[in-house]
């Protein structure tokens, strides 16, 4: 990925607390010189002066150990990058943002299928995994949740269950705003992140 983890630690080291805890939606404690934030439900402290990145919250393994790849990244490049603007509302395809269709493809490809086969005639359950991550339902498609992964990066996840015409497909879809808040390959781990924690 472009964007290192060292030089990650470095820049946030550096940061006022005040201003990531304002654009990264965050909280800061002094005490332990940590960060914490929501991802998912899950409420994580990144302590930058240790380097560590820790979670008590239940379920959090799914973050810090089977996703870590992914979500240790996006979670330093939020809160060193984050900037304190409004959702727009305005949903876009990864593919649409600037750079996106080269990016988006090959190694990049999403893994909207499996998740589309895991809940192609559970809509149900779909949806109750995405309350589990701390996800809102929607009404899109046959079922839809939006998740955040990082506070102002919402995924909203769609599923068009299978029918005797079609197969299932899940579409992804981002706010438009996610492209001033972090670096494309940030935007697709956040996104990958996402669709891997529903399987």
């Amino acid at each position: 990925m472009a964007s290192g983890e060292e030089k990650a630690w470095e820049i946030l080291a550096a940061l006022s607390p005040a201003e990531v805890c304002r654009n990264a939606q965050a909280a800061y404690d002094e005490g332990a010189g940590s960060y914490v934030l929501v991802s998912c439900g899950m409420e994580v402290c990144i302590v930058p002066r240790e380097r560590k990145i820790c979670s008590s919250a239940p379920g959090s393994d799914l973050l810090l150990q089977r996703l870590v790849y992914f979500f240790k990244l996006s979670v330093l490049w939020y809160l060193c990058s984050a900037k304190d603007i409004a959702l727009s509302g305005r949903l876009v395809s990864p593919i649409n943002l600037r750079g996106g269709q080269l990016y988006f493809r090959g190694s990049h490809v999403f893994p909207n299928e499996k998740v589309a086969q895991k809940y192609g005639s559970d809509a149900a359950g779909f949806i109750a995994r995405g309350r589990e991550l701390g996800g809102e339902v929607l009404e899109h498609g046959d079922a839809a949740v939006r998740l955040f992964p990082l506070p102002r990066v919402p995924v909203v996840l769609i599923l068009w269950t299978e029918d005797e015409e079609f197969p299932p497909r899940v579409d992804l879809l981002l706010d438009s705003t996610c492209e001033m808040q972090l670096p494309l390959d940030i935007v697709w781990s956040i996104a990958m992140m996402s669709l891997l924690s529903m399987l």
